[in-house]
């Protein structure tokens, strides 16, 4: 009987290179995709990206006839993170950037690759600093990935003033910037806070083209306004009304605290302080807990 055949291995680098030397390579290649907004040509090897990945196997599906089919066009992918997924089909490693990774690993969430998805969310840790962390929170919320989410928050529960400060923070969907909202651990007062907020819901009141007070207000009930002094609440209650952005009720619960000399058990977070807030005098007759 013959023996089982002994697999051996040949050099992993040569063989990398050489298939690294045929990326958006127009020789040999079988169809050219047309990438990004500037619509640029990158040329690939229609057997290579089908066995490598199900989305371009679909997407590609036979070869019909001979000579090169007609573009695919693909508009919404960044053409540097389209040959960055092409990099990593051709040659099973990439070379990533901090300024393009949160588009890779959009690309590797949207084709399918969890490879490449586990190495940019690897990369994205390692570099995440205060200018990409609300954008990284971004695609997080987007793409459910829970773990890069709960990274997010608490750099910016760590960083959260120069986080606030930052255009991500401005760019945040409503579901991105609840769970910031909700959070006991940021590092930034309530009056700060409902500044940033304000902030956010002009810069999405001008892109959508709604009132500021309808954008913010899948959020604006987050805003813990029992903590503010009454001088503060009533320079906010002045600004409301030239701005609407808080419905008048929620202010008229935190005057109810006031006047009340305590906070209502029942809401919880309204009257709880965050890890940045600063005392205040009537926060003692509040009795509030910090978490």
């Amino acid at each position: 009987m013959e023996t089982p055949g002994l697999v051996v291995q040949g050099e992993a680098a040569s063989f990398s290179t050489a298939l690294r030397s045929l990326l958006n390579n127009p020789q040999y290649s079988d169809v050219c995709f047309v990438v990004g907004q500037e619509r640029q040509e990158v040329f690939a090897h229609r057997c290579l990206l089908a066995c490598r990945c199900n989305f371009f196997r679909g997407l590609l599906g036979p070869k019909l006839g001979p000579g090169m089919p007609s573009p695919v066009v693909l508009s919404t992918v960044p053409a540097e993170a389209f040959l960055a997924v092409l990099e990593f089909l051709y040659t099973n490693s990439v070379r990533l950037h901090r300024h393009s990774v949160l588009e890779v690993l959009t690309a590797a969430v949207e084709y399918g690759l969890e490879e490449l998805r586990a190495l940019c969310l690897e990369f994205v840790v390692k570099v995440m600093d205060v200018e990409m962390v609300c954008e990284a929170l971004q695609v997080a919320v987007t793409f459910g990935l829970g773990a890069l989410q709960e990274r997010c928050v608490a750099f910016i529960e760590a960083h959260s003033r120069e986080a606030l400060r930052t255009r991500g923070f401005l760019e945040l969907s409503a579901p991105a910037l609840l769970p910031l909202l909700r959070s006991d651990r940021l590092c930034v007062d309530e009056a700060e806070l409902v500044l940033a907020a304000r902030s956010w819901a002009r810069v999405g009141a001008a892109v959508l083209e709604r009132p500021v007070a309808e954008v913010a207000a899948p959020v604006v009930r987050e805003l813990r306004l029992a903590l503010l002094a009454p001088a503060e609440l009533s320079a906010l209650e002045e600004q409301n009304q030239r701005e609407p952005l808080i419905p008048v009720e929620q202010i008229v619960e935190a005057w109810k605290c006031h006047a009340l000399r305590r906070g209502d058990a029942t809401r919880g977070a309204p009257c709880r302080r965050r890890r940045g807030t600063l005392p205040r005098e009537h926060h003692g007759f509040l009795d509030l807990p910090l978490k």
